[in-house]
């Protein structure tokens, strides 16, 4: 006999807007006469292993709608990277609570949690249907014309350099801004979506999907510098030389390393200063800062795209409807159908677990330091209604009196 029990949990960095698919999952879930509870994982897998659970089908709609609308996990989140040991300990976990149906909001890895659970239950011959739910700012999930999460994420940024710019022609200098993305650039790439004027910043971009050579990137800095009297730049913090190798690491002899023994890139200053140190040693520019946007564009309220919201909570509803009336478990895909209109599909989860989608040839200019014409169109729509505008006097010079040669 059917349990009725649902199970939703996010992982992951958290985004502007991961809160409205776990909505959806619930909203949707409790239109259907079958489902008995809706129960939500504290922090992620970490709080599955360890039966930290709440009862989601006690909360109001009305606060739940509340909920989708803020930023952040409300659920709480996880860096835990389970291996196979430890997705067996999630699947005895939800057995035992009769577990019937699965939800996983996150990226890659999350996907890849999905797959072997779902394979684990499989094995044991136990009806779980397990879905993958799609999130992740860097829109690095192999498979989608986007993922939710990064719209949002990329409205900041193209606001901020916007706001950036601004400043840098006010007080001319050179601004580095170091954005997340380390194997796909497509957030930091959202910089040039800022710019209005030809004489706009950022006026270069650099790409983890490019190779970063430190003499090339001082004579651009040099020759922008030159031609317009400041430099806006932006930099993915995955920026690396021909080896793969960081060049935050290759810059700096004290590096922070995760967990999985990568390299400390977000959260930390250290690219952006080491950047300016070079630019003020090497070309001896005096006015030059930098920035790191770290974690502001994750979750930054207030500056949340609309297309995004709308999407997150569709994937959201979409999974409980391919888990209810479909016979298979998979990740959800949103697919562009139009100028700007998308669809829903399943994918199986191994076409999505462990692979990274890096930025298509197509949108990256021939110099490497900017984004085409074809990533603009690509990317305007997601970032949604009333994107806010900057404006420039028309100058009317008045004749010099005393200086007058």
């Amino acid at each position: 006999m059917s349990s009725g029990k649902i199970l939703v949990a996010q992982g992951g960095g958290p985004t502007a807007v991961i809160n409205q698919s776990m909505v959806g999952v619930v909203l949707e879930a409790r239109r259907f006469r079958n489902v008995t509870r809706v129960y939500g994982a504290m922090h992620g897998v970490r709080g599955i292993v360890d039966e930290d659970f709440i009862d989601l089908t006690q909360e109001t709609s009305h606060n739940l709608e509340l909920v989708g609308k803020t930023p952040s996990s409300a659920l709480g989140s996880t860096r835990d990277k389970p291996d196979m040991a430890y997705c067996q300990k999630i699947f005895e976990v939800l057995r035992a609570h009769e577990i019937e149906h699965f939800f996983y909001i996150g990226g890659n890895d999350s996907s890849d949690t999905v797959r072997i659970v779902s394979l684990e239950a499989q094995k044991a011959g136990y009806p779980l249907r397990c879905i993958h739910i799609p999130k992740t700012i860097d829109n690095d999930l192999v498979g989608n014309d986007h993922t939710p999460g990064f719209p949002s994420a990329a409205r900041f940024v193209a606001q901020a350099f916007a706001g950036a710019n601004l400043d840098n022609a006010a007080l001319p200098g050179v601004y580095v801004g170091v954005v997340m993305g380390r194997h796909a650039g497509f957030l930091t790439a959202a910089a040039a979506l800022g710019k209005k004027f030809p004489d706009d910043g950022p006026h270069l971009i650099y790409l983890p999907e490019r190779t970063f050579v430190l003499e090339q990137f001082l004579a651009d800095v040099k020759a922008t510098y030159e031609r317009y009297g400041r430099c806006v730049i932006a930099v993915s913090e995955g920026i690396h030389d021909a080896s793969g190798e960081a060049i935050a690491s290759l810059l700096s002899s004290d590096i922070e390393r995760d967990a999985h023994g990568n390299v400390q890139l977000s959260g930390t200053g250290a690219l952006a200063d080491l950047l300016c140190d070079e630019i003020k040693s090497r070309l001896g520019i005096k006015r030059v800062r930098g920035d790191t946007f770290g974690y502001l564009q994750r979750s930054f309220i207030g500056c949340v795209s609309d297309v995004d919201q709308r999407e997150a909570r569709e994937v959201g509803e979409k999974a409980v409807q391919f888990a209810m009336w479909g016979e298979r478990d998979g990740s959800v895909a949103i697919k562009r159908t139009g100028y700007y209109s998308v669809d829903y599909e399943l994918v199986p989860l191994e076409s999505v677990a462990g692979k990274t989608r890096t930025m298509e040839d197509i949108f990256i200019s021939e110099s490497g330091t900017d984004v085409t014409d074809a990533f603009r169109l690509y990317l305007r729509p997601l970032l949604g209604s009333g994107m806010p505008d900057a404006f420039r006097l028309r100058p009317a010079p008045v004749e010099k009196i005393l200086g007058k040669k």
